[in-house]
């Protein structure tokens, strides 16, 4: 069957949907002079933007996927609907492709396995705000600690600002008129507050707090600020969607002429971060879009020196960029950057975007080498983008399998008999002083049951203790996989997991994965 499309005056779009209110209700709400398009299929018709297949021909393979309840505009005041959710494919053999992926991708689910290793959860006490368990926080810590480094590396300024602001901050920001829809606001004392959404604007109160000269540009203000946006309950979804969250937030105030080597060092800096977490990832420049603020010249500008960064990008790291013409903000041009896990999904969680209006909102300026005032250029940028989303990525890309450096069960303890107890918690109090995350199983059960769980459980090292272990002061080495390393002593195991750890290895030194011949990739 053919799929023919129409183009329908407004009116003729009421009077074919009269009797839809949803239907109707999108019509009378788009701009005068819209092209409203139909798409015919037999005797079914319905408004859709498109395009579509030219005959159901091509559709060779399908499949309903999903169907859940949910609200018209995701608004729990609305009336309640039924999505149905489908795929369909040119062949059978791309069908069964995908749906291998997404099965595959129900086991590594962050939000079952989050559950099942104890790492996080949700209460309806405070729907949208993670709960971190105690090795859920350990996961958090260490990239936070990862960040702080790249951020002493590359000469970041940590800073702290306010959860609260008045609301005369977001009419200056712009935000009370753009987004104040998506935050959580209050009256005190009959004046209006408003939590924070992001930094930027506690950022430029900051920046704004004493005079600049150009020799002290650029000023980078980085903050691990808690943040809160209210998104509707409908919306929500795990670590990847929350109320309450935390970005690796950074702000770069900057001459114009420091545009390019600013954003260059950002891009060094995300290609250790992703580079040490095993992501792969694609650059896009986006550009002017229509009703952007500002001079041409300013965009023209910025335009160029981004393109020259990925340019030369592109010359050094062999990774070809592309252009997404007239997708920029209004505000300025931004580097969207996409990221692939393990299945090959992509998610957008690293951005950098300069930013010309902030700066003249808030009145903010510098004295350049003439001794005249000038306003600066903001760049906004993240690389983990919120940690609760980059730790739910990142569950679901190791299947919760997490690197030593990472996992929040590093080492487990596992004697065979009640009289290898006092050498267990001897050894476990060596690497307890090494500064490793690690357990001693006390259970009456047999060695074997223990080992087993210690798998399951994901711990990365498993150390069997016995007699024998005991007079010889080693260890007998499992791995979670299943992999039989045999006895070895206590300070050479210390030795070669610190250099693991600190080295932050994707893989493990004592049982790497085998190497693949060229004949076999």
């Amino acid at each position: 069957q053919e799929l023919q499309r129409a183009v329908v005056t407004r009116e003729e779009a009421l009077h074919m949907f009269q009797e839809n209110p949803f239907k109707i209700e999108v019509i009378e709400g788009l701009p005068e002079g819209s092209t409203i398009t139909l798409y015919r299929n037999g005797p079914f018709c319905d408004l859709c933007r498109g395009p579509h297949v030219p005959h159901t021909g091509l559709i060779k393979a399908f499949s309903i996927t999903q169907t859940s309840r949910s609200f018209w505009r995701a608004d729990v005041n609305n009336a309640p609907l039924m999505r149905v959710y489908g795929v369909s494919y040119p062949d059978k053999k791309l069908l069964k492709k995908y749906e291998h992926r997404i099965a595959e991708a129900k086991k590594r689910d962050h939000r079952v396995l989050g559950l099942k290793q104890d790492l996080y959860f949700f209460s309806q006490v405070s729907p949208g705000s993670c709960f971190f368990q105690a090795y859920g926080t350990r996961i958090y810590n260490k990239l936070l600690e990862f960040v702080k480094e790249k951020y002493w590396d590359y000469g970041y300024e940590e800073v702290t600002t306010p959860n609260i602001f008045h609301f005369d901050l977001w009419n200056t920001s712009g935000h009370a008129g753009h987004y104040k829809q998506n935050m959580f606001h209050f009256h005190v004392e009959k004046e209006e507050w408003g939590m924070k959404p992001m930094n930027c604007p506690g950022h430029c109160v900051l920046f704004d707090h004493r005079k600049h000269s150009f020799r002290d540009l650029p000023k980078r203000y980085a903050e691990f600020g808690v943040l809160h946006r209210n998104e509707y309950s409908g919306a929500l979804n795990g670590l990847t969607r929350v109320r309450r969250f935390v970005q690796d937030d950074a702000h770069i105030f900057c001459r114009k002429d420091q545009i390019e080597q600013e954003v260059m060092a950002y891009l060094e800096m995300f290609y250790e971060i992703y580079g040490t977490l095993g992501l792969d990832y694609d650059l896009a420049l986006s550009t002017r879009p229509e009703g952007f603020l500002g001079t041409i010249e300013d965009w023209d500008e910025a335009e160029a020196a981004l393109t020259k960064v990925l340019n030369n990008w592109e010359e050094s790291k062999g990774k070809a960029w592309t252009l997404n013409p007239e997708d920029g903000a209004f505000y300025g041009p931004k580097i969207d950057i996409t990221v692939y896990d393990a299945l090959g999904r992509k998610f957008q969680c690293a951005t950098v975007q300069l930013d010309f209006q902030l700066p003249l909102r808030f009145k903010l300026s510098f004295v350049n080498s003439k001794g005249e005032f000038e306003v600066p250029v903001i760049v906004h940028r993240a690389i983990m983008g919120s940690f609760e989303r980059m730790i739910a990525i990142l569950t679901e890309h190791f299947a919760a399998k997490w690197p030593l450096w990472l996992s929040p069960k590093q080492v487990m303890i596992v004697p065979i008999s009640q009289t290898a107890y006092e050498y267990a918690e001897e050894v476990k109090a060596a690497f307890y002083k090494a500064k490793f995350f690690v357990e001693f199983d006390s259970r009456d059960m047999t060695m074997q049951k223990k080992v087993r769980d210690a798998q399951l459980a994901q711990f990365n090292y498993i150390l069997v203790v016995g007699e024998q272990e005991k007079e010889k002061k080693t260890v007998n080495v499992r791995t979670r996989n299943n992999k039989v390393l045999g006895e070895k002593s206590v300070q050479d195991m210390i030795a070669v997991l610190s250099k693991e750890r600190d080295e932050r290895c994707l893989e493990s030194l004592l049982s790497p994965p085998p190497k693949q011949d060229k004949a076999s990739k």
